[in-house]
Order: C-alpha cells, then structure tokens, then sequence
C-alpha cells in the first residue's frame, strides 16, 4: 500500500496546503490504492480541488492546492514566473564535490526513470545549496530550485557526487529507512496577501537525528540565508 498519511497545515480561502509523508505518490497507482491527491479530496469532502504542483513520490513536506479556478490559474501564472519561493531538505552519505554553491544545467531522460545532468544551458534545472556536516559521516542540504524541472534534485545532488540517502532511483545501493527528501518552506504572494509557511520533517532516523536537529535549529528561515542573486 502507498502512504497516503497527510496532514493539513493551512486551510486558506484559495488554497489548502498539507504536510505530504514520504512514499506517497500524488496520483492513484491501481492495486496500490488512490495517491494524495485523491485522499486530500475525498478526506476534506471537496468536490473541486486543483493540483498546482506536486512533489516526488519519495518526497515529503509541503504541497499545494488550489480551491477554486482563478487560484489554480494564479499560481500556474505565480510558477511559470519563479514567483513561489520553495526550500527543499535533503541528506546524502556522501561528501560533495563543493559546500555550496549553483548547479546548472540541461537535464536529459537516461535510463529507465532516471534522468542526468548536461553540460549545456539552454533550458536548465537551476538549484542552488548549502551545505552542512552533521559529524556522523552524513550532510545535510539546503536546496533553493529555481526551475521546476523533473527530479531536480536528486538529479543536481548526485551530479556533484552526493546522492539522496535512500533514492532508489539515483543511489539504488544504499539501504535507508525512506528517501531523505522533504520540502520544508514555502512562500509566495497570492492576490495581493503574502504567505509564508516552514515544515520541519517528523519522520526519517537521519532527520530526527539530534545533530540534525541541533542545525536546523541553528538554522534561520530558510528565505533568510545568503542565496547567490
């Protein structure tokens, strides 16, 4: 069965925003039972609900719908302008080649569900990160995407050789409790109100960890750090 454990951060006039668990695909996935979106829908008793962006099966943390319509076509238009600030949370077991910085790149299907990382820009995943060790060989990754392109991340942490703890699809050989994705903050202005909203990840050994929750404390609001312009 697919997890479709959620819980309702806020419950605006033109939206409803959720807390997504991790293996939790947003459509339906036949035997497996109906995916997030159909869960949100039918828990709520909403007739009409509009999915505005979604999140990789293996990623938890913040997902938005829309209510109504003229919402749906207002964040399509907020999206399409990179006018929705998202932070994203990851670890990787491994070190990666640079601290912080930009990953930028054309991104190109490769086999199976995989994609890869090109040289060229001619329509890049832009990603930009920080870096932070948390002395138990693992680090932890603050991303900014600027573009939202399939698999992004996973695809721009493991160009630089720090592939997600537990993706099954970009770091197949490593044996973790869930894939360590998990989409933190959120921000953005809809019709003329500002909205911001932070969600700490409550599942996964590596998040709960005492030193990684020793650096997210130590952490400001994810909109707050250094981000190259």
């Amino acid at each position: 069965m697919i997890n479709t454990d959620f819980k309702i951060v806020a419950d605006e006039q033109h939206f409803i925003l959720i807390n997504k668990a991790e293996n939790s695909n947003f459509h339906d996935e036949d035997e497996l039972g109906s995916g997030i979106f159909n869960t949100v829908k039918s828990s709520l008793n909403i007739e009409q609900l509009y999915p505005v962006h979604r999140l990789d099966k293996m990623t938890s943390g913040l997902l938005l719908f829309a209510k109504t319509s003229e919402a749906a076509a207002e964040f399509g238009r907020l999206f399409e302008q990179h006018q929705v600030e998202k932070y994203y949370l990851a670890i990787s077991k491994n070190k990666p080649k640079k601290k912080q910085g930009t990953i930028k790149g054309d991104m190109q299907k490769s086999r199976r569900s995989a994609w890869k990382l090109l040289r060229t820009a001619n329509n890049p995943a832009i990603s930009q990160f920080f870096s932070y060790g948390l002395g138990d060989g693992t680090r932890l990754f603050m991303v900014r995407p600027l573009s939202g392109k399939t698999h992004q991340i996973r695809v721009a942490l493991n160009s630089i050789g720090s592939a997600i703890a537990g993706d099954t699809i970009y770091n197949p050989s490593d044996i973790s409790d869930r894939g360590y994705l998990h989409a933190l903050a959120i921000r953005f202005t809809l019709f003329g109100q500002q909205y911001q909203f932070i969600q700490a990840p409550n599942s996964g050994e590596y998040f709960l960890t005492e030193q990684c929750q020793k650096a997210l404390d130590s952490l400001p609001p994810a909109w707050d750090l250094a981000w190259p312009k």
